[in-house]
């Protein structure tokens, strides 16, 4: 089965040829979610935007394969893989209010995808927002169509981006920590909402957190990271019940337990961090006579 996603040590570097994404190699099978946790800076969101497209400016994909459902996307001109990205590919952000355009209504800014990406006249596309809104639970669909951003909540927000990003049917999308902004009842509701679209669809999905108990319920394989470099790769359940990598036990250990309010969070050693910032030196070290 040709994968929907599949990414083959690729790197990326900043002007000064610092790495931030270290031969980083997985691959996302059809209808497969796919989490991506680490700390902060440990490069998910980066690995996302590569997928995408949209890497900042500064850094630039030095090495690697990157093939959507077997296509090469470094084989092809710019307006190629905008097209294929584009039409295959749709992304949840973390912050819905930035991500939506404060200036126009939400029912616009859904029907535009569709019309420019599928070819739909306006009425069929907005005939099929209003089902997905359905589907993401926003019950006066007309009320929120005609709203702008602002208006809404950032529960409703998220889930008008959510119906948005299922709208034209893609093979992948990318979940950029999308309930990061949202109070933790909100939360759950949204990764219930997620979960059930995405087995209702069969989409595929990378998501990216660094919240090991969200990675526990929605996902089916894990890659976790530590400065741009993928430190160990497992189904979920495994992962959790015996996790390989030194690194990895330690976030589970400093995962907070709902059971055990009142314990002191404990934070990953010390020594563990030592052992991998020197492994990654090397490495890198190593790397770069090869790599200009």
């Amino acid at each position: 089965m040709t994968a929907c996603l599949e990414i083959r040590r690729l790197s990326a570097v900043l002007p000064n040829r610092q790495r931030v994404l270290r031969s980083v190699s997985l691959a996302v099978q059809p209808g497969e979610v796919r989490a991506l946790v680490g700390e902060s800076g440990a490069g998910k969101t980066m690995i996302g935007k590569a997928v995408l497209g949209v890497l900042p400016s500064s850094v630039r994909v030095v090495e690697g394969d990157m093939l959507l459902e077997g296509e090469d996307l470094g084989r092809l001109d710019a307006k190629a893989r905008r097209a294929l990205i584009g039409a295959r590919t749709a992304l949840i952000p973390q912050d819905p209010l930035t991500a939506l355009n404060p200036s126009r209504r939400i029912g616009p800014q859904m029907i535009d995808r569709l019309v420019r990406i599928l070819g739909w006249s306006g009425q069929r596309a907005d005939q099929h927002i209003r089902q997905l809104l359905d589907e993401v639970q926003i019950r006066d669909s007309v009320r929120v169509l005609k709203s702008y951003p602002h208006e809404l909540s950032g529960g409703m927000r998220q889930r008008v981006l959510i119906a948005a990003a299922f709208a034209a049917e893609p093979r992948l999308i990318v979940a950029d920590e999308p309930t990061t902004a949202l109070d933790v009842t909100v939360q759950k509701q949204i990764l219930r909402l997620i979960a059930q679209l995405q087995r209702d669809h069969g989409t595929a999905i990378l998501f990216v957190t660094h919240d090991l108990g969200v990675v526990a319920k929605i996902s089916q394989r894990v890659s976790v990271l530590y400065a741009g470099k993928v430190v160990e790769e497992a189904d979920a359940t495994a992962l959790f019940e015996a996790p390989k990598h030194a690194y990895t036990r330690a976030l589970i250990a400093a995962t907070p337990r709902y059971t055990d309010p009142y314990a002191s969070l404990k934070p990953v050693d010390e020594t563990v961090l030592a052992g991998l910032t020197a492994e990654i030196a090397a490495a890198d070290e190593a790397w770069r006579p090869s790599h200009g």
